[in-house]
Parts: C-alpha cells; structure tokens; sequence
C-alpha cells in the first residue's frame, strides 16, 4: 500500500471527537432551503456527548463526553437551533477541576493524588461514589416531563424551552437497579416499560405508569423477571423489544463481569474494561410474557447488538428485528486509539459493520429450540427507528445511518430499508454525516411512511455548521434543509424525540 494511498478515504471518523466550547442559549435562525411542510411543528430534541476535552485531558471513547442537549424547533416554515450541556454533578466536577474527575463508559479519570487505596475500599459500599451519571445517550418523554438517560440508573430532567436542567431521578432503591437500557418503550397511553439489571432478581421488566400527576418514578413497579445464565456475567443490553404480549430480552455473549466491576472500585479503570466476551456460545432469546410474567428461553446462532429495530407477533410467531453485529468489536472500535490507527488496520471496517438481522420465533417450539436469523436488507444501518405508531406491531420500514465506512460514498449516509421486500433506499450529500433519522407521521397518513424524516447533518469540511435535514419518508428525496452558522465545533449526537406542538414543547 503506498504512502498516501488509505483503507477508508472517504469517511471521517474524526468527527466524533469534536468538542463544543460554546452553548447556544440564543436560538439560531437558521437560513431554509426548500419548504418544510406546513404541519411539521414541534421541537426535537437530541442528546450526545459534547465535549472530548476537558483540560489537557481527553476522552478515550466515542461513547465517552459530557451530555450536550441538542434543541430544534421548527415552526411556521422556519427553524431554529440551541444547545445546552446537562448540569450533572459529573459536569460540575470535571468543570470545576478541569480535568476528567469520573471514569466514564471507556475513559479513566485522571488519578486524584489526595485519594488513597483504603478510600478506594470503604466506597465499594456506596456504588454511588464511583458512578457516572452523565446521562449522554437518549431523551425519552415521563409523562409531561422530558429525561436526558444513560445505562446507568440516574435520569435528569430537561425544560424542553431553555434546555435548563431541572433535578435528576434516581430508580427506586428498593428496586437494587445497578443498569438499565437507555431505550425504555413508550405505550400509546403515555407508559413506560424498560429492562434493568437487579442485584436481587436479575434480569427485570419496570413498568412506569403514567398517572397524569408528572412523577412516574414514585411507584415504579418491576413486572417481570429472570435470572442470568450466568449469574455474575450478566449481558450487557442497550435496548430491548417488545410485542403485545411479551417482552424480549436478548441475551448476548458479550457481558458484565460483576467480578471485574469489583475490581474497577480498588483499582479504577473505565467501565469498558468489566466487559467480557464469550463468541463459543449462542446467543439467547427470552420472551416474558406481560400478563402471567412466564419465560420461555430459545437459542440463535452467535450474534451481537446495539439496537432492536421493532419486534412483533404475526401468524404464531414472534419476529425480532435488529442491527446485528459478528462479534463485541464495535466497542473496541469507537476508542480514540483505534479511530486513529484505522488506516492500519484492514479489519476495522468489519468491526462496526451491522447488518438488519430478523430473528422468527414460532410460539409453539419448545423452550430451547434454535431459531433462525435472517437477513432484511444487505446494507449496513444503525440508531434505526421506525414510524413509532407501529412499535411492537407488524411494520414495513426502518430508517437509520450507514454503518459501513469502507463504501464509495464520501461521507455518511442515510438509509431506509424495506423489511418485506429487502430493497434500501439511501439518501447521502458528499462529506455530510447524518444522525439518526427520526419519522415524523403526516397527520392524515394513509400509509406507514406517509410523512417525514428529520435528521441532523454534521459537516465534514466545514465543523462549525449543522443542517436539520427534511427528507419525504416515501420516496427518500430532499424537501428542505436548515442550516445553522455554530459559533464553536458542532458535535456528533446518539439519540433524540420528536415533540409535537399541540403534545408537549411549544
């Protein structure tokens, strides 16, 4: 290979270690492009790390950055921009120390001279002290209020007009949650469920009633559960499914080692490193059934995950969709020293390549039977998201970003798959990096994607500038664009809602 010649050209990584040194409280007036549809009013808001420097110090993980609040508001045809940084009490100490004072997902803090091993020992009795509550992954709607999340059990409150952090949440105490995933499902009737790991009952199901009063967590109640297959390497879980009758936890072989979580609290070091993988077994799948809590385990082929695209129950079967991955290397990937030394490494393409993967369950096999996995669509997709009147019940389409950096496109792209027919349509601009496309439903829809996509645009070549993009859902093709002068870098995101008008922000 020659001196100048690359492996992946055409896709920067580097945007993901961008660092934003500016809030914009001010919204931005953005200048438009096209003509967004009349009916589009609402606020989305997004959530994601950043800052990758605090100090001289630098985080080592993509997964890794203090929680940035995204805000765009579209009304009357126009739109406007604002960012804010969660005031975590990991913000105020990193702010206040300028330094990395909490270890977080992959990043170690710095060493505080003045703490002595014993103090390392004595907090292994309040998890607390050594646990990050940047909550840099998602926003999900409680209610009439809006939480910024993460994996681990605290949530913070966000006013979804100023971006100002209003309080954080902690799960229930008697409830012993030490994880969750950071994408509960919201129900029709303004429910939540999401699945935690509990130090008492293992795998659990904790409903979230929406009792029209605001706090949803005061009476927060588990409603299924069951125990690891290995009891001290729970499987790490970032989202979970599920279908009118049943919740569905994938049991990966990439896990938790509790043992090495232990260790971490005497000798500290970054979550990641309590990670475990066993690729010589299968993964498992295990339904809960939402009314009588009983469980039945089935097993597929070595696989690995992020993200659930939708699951649902069709002619006695269970059909399981998601973003599925060969082995645990995405998470090696996104550390700042293998984005660096990409260009040497053939195999870093296949490490962050995920394929649309449909996992069909016949409800009347018995517990144990091998299931099958099958391809949906022959193209790299990842953060998908559907039209989400269709959770849990039979769909069509999916929308996420490019999963693979080793293609002709310069840039990334946006992708939109076809489940039934495995046909993708994807949208892409030279040198533009998407972020997930969220669907917004038009209000007289006939059809499952009749509406909108909305995505945030970062910019390859030029990072102070960000692009809320209006793609038509049907056909993939441009509508209108916003674009937003940033007065520092303009960050990558993970996850966002969408908040109508006439339901919450205003």
């Amino acid at each position: 290979m020659g001196k100048e010649e690359k492996l992946y050209p055409n896709y920067d990584m580097d945007i993901w270690f961008r660092t934003c040194e500016q809030e914009v409280i001010k919204p931005l007036e953005g200048k438009v492009t096209g003509t967004i549809p009349s009916w589009v009013q609402g606020t989305l808001l997004r959530n994601g790390p950043g800052c990758k420097k605090i100090g001289d110090c630098q985080y080592q993980h993509v997964f890794d950055g203090m929680a940035l609040i995204h805000r765009f508001v579209v009304k009357g045809g126009r739109a406007t921009y604002q960012c804010k940084f969660l005031e975590t009490e990991v913000y105020k100490k990193n702010t206040a120390a300028n330094r990395i004072v909490v270890t977080e997902f992959g990043t170690k803090a710095v060493p505080d001279p003045c703490r002595t091993i014993f103090d390392r020992i004595s907090s292994m009795f309040n998890f607390s002290v050594e646990a990050t509550d940047n909550t840099v992954v998602s926003v999900y709607p409680f209610g009439d209020q809006i939480y910024a999340m993460t994996e681990a059990p605290v949530l913070y409150q966000v006013d979804p007009e100023s971006l100002e952090t209003l309080g954080q949440k902690r799960l229930p105490a008697d409830s012993l949650i030490v994880f969750h995933t950071a994408h509960p499902h919201v129900m029709p009737n303004g429910d939540l469920y999401n699945v935690g790991l509990s130090t008492a009952k293992g795998y659990v199901v904790v409903k979230f009633t929406n009792n029209g009063k605001g706090n949803m967590f005061e009476k927060a109640e588990i409603v299924g559960s069951v125990k690891p297959r290995w009891k001290l390497n729970p499987a790490y879980m970032h989202s979970f499914g599920i279908t009118e009758n049943y919740f569905i936890i994938i049991e990966q072989p990439l896990c938790i080692s509790l043992v090495n979580m232990m260790r971490r609290v005497i000798f500290p070091d970054a979550f990641s490193t309590a990670l475990v993988s066993y690729p010589e077994y299968e993964t498992k799948i295990i339904l809960i059934h939402r009314d009588t809590s009983e469980t039945t385990q089935y097993t597929v082929d070595n696989l690995y995950f992020m993200h659930i695209i939708n699951s649902f129950e069709q002619d006695g079967k269970v059909m399981l969709d998601l973003c599925s991955y060969k082995d645990g290397k995405l998470i090696d990937a996104m550390y700042l020293d293998a984005v660096q030394t990409r260009e040497s490494n053939p195999d870093y393409g296949k490490w962050i390549q995920s394929r649309p993967k449909r996992i069909t369950i016949p409800l009347d096999a018995p517990p144990m039977t091998k299931v099958k996995a099958t391809l949906i669509g022959d193209v790299g997709i990842e953060v998908p998201r559907i039209n989400y009147e269709f959770n849990g019940r039979p769909y069509k389409y999916c929308y996420g970003i490019g999963s693979d950096i080793d293609t002709e496109y310069k840039g990334g792209i946006l992708v939109k798959v076809n489940a039934e027919t495995r046909n993708s349509t994807v949208w892409h601009e030279p040198h533009t990096y998407p972020s997930e496309p969220i669907f917004i439903p038009h209000p007289d829809a006939k059809e499952e994607d009749d509406g909108v996509v909305l995505s945030a645009v970062l910019w390859g070549k030029d990072d102070h500038k960000v692009t809320l993009l209006v793609l038509n859902a049907k056909n993939f093709e441009e509508i209108a664009r916003v674009d937003f002068v940033t007065p520092s870098q303009a960050p990558r995101c993970f996850h966002g809602w969408y908040f109508p008008d006439q339901t919450s922000a205003k």
